[in-house]
């Protein structure tokens, strides 16, 4: 039988890899199962899943020369996860009065560095306009010293 993309063939498998196995299709043809299409959900460790000389049954994704791509996760009906096996984050009054007491004490102590800042930005406002204004004096009496010299006083 000829293999065909699209095609689901029976193969063995004949080696395993870190990405991938290696199945054999009969008529000395060889594919790859890449490791993302082994199974429907997360796959860490291929030899968990599958050993060499297991029958698989596996989708003909591809053909590229002498490299035939294969699936057998797309030869199998896709699970459903119900709503039993998903766990559901339940929140208990106890911990919504907790985050509520969290957010509290984040907001005053926010609100008290807040305060904070605006202080001590006030306070450097005012310095600066001392400092200018001392500045000021300091040139002004500079400037009658170095008059009363030249007048020679």
């Amino acid at each position: 039988m000829a293999i065909e993309v699209g095609n689901i063939v029976d193969g063995t498998v004949s080696g395993i890899t870190k990405f991938g196995v290696f199945v054999d299709l009969g008529e000395k043809q060889t594919g790859l199962v890449h490791i993302s299409e082994v199974a429907h959900g997360y796959v860490e460790d291929i030899n968990t899943v599958l050993k060499v000389e297991d029958a698989v049954k596996v989708k003909v994704l591809s053909i590229d020369g002498n490299k035939i791509g294969l699936s057998i996760r797309q030869t199998q009906p896709k699970e459903v996860v119900s709503e039993e096996r998903r766990p559901r984050r339940v929140q208990s009054k106890q911990s919504a009065e907790a985050f509520e007491a969290k957010m509290k004490s984040f907001l005053r102590d926010s609100n008290e560095r807040l305060h904070d800042l605006n202080a001590i930005q006030k306070v450097n406002a005012e310095a600066e306009a001392v400092v200018e204004i001392n500045s000021e004096r300091w040139l002004s009496a500079i400037s009658l010293l170095m008059y009363k010299i030249v007048r020679g006083q």
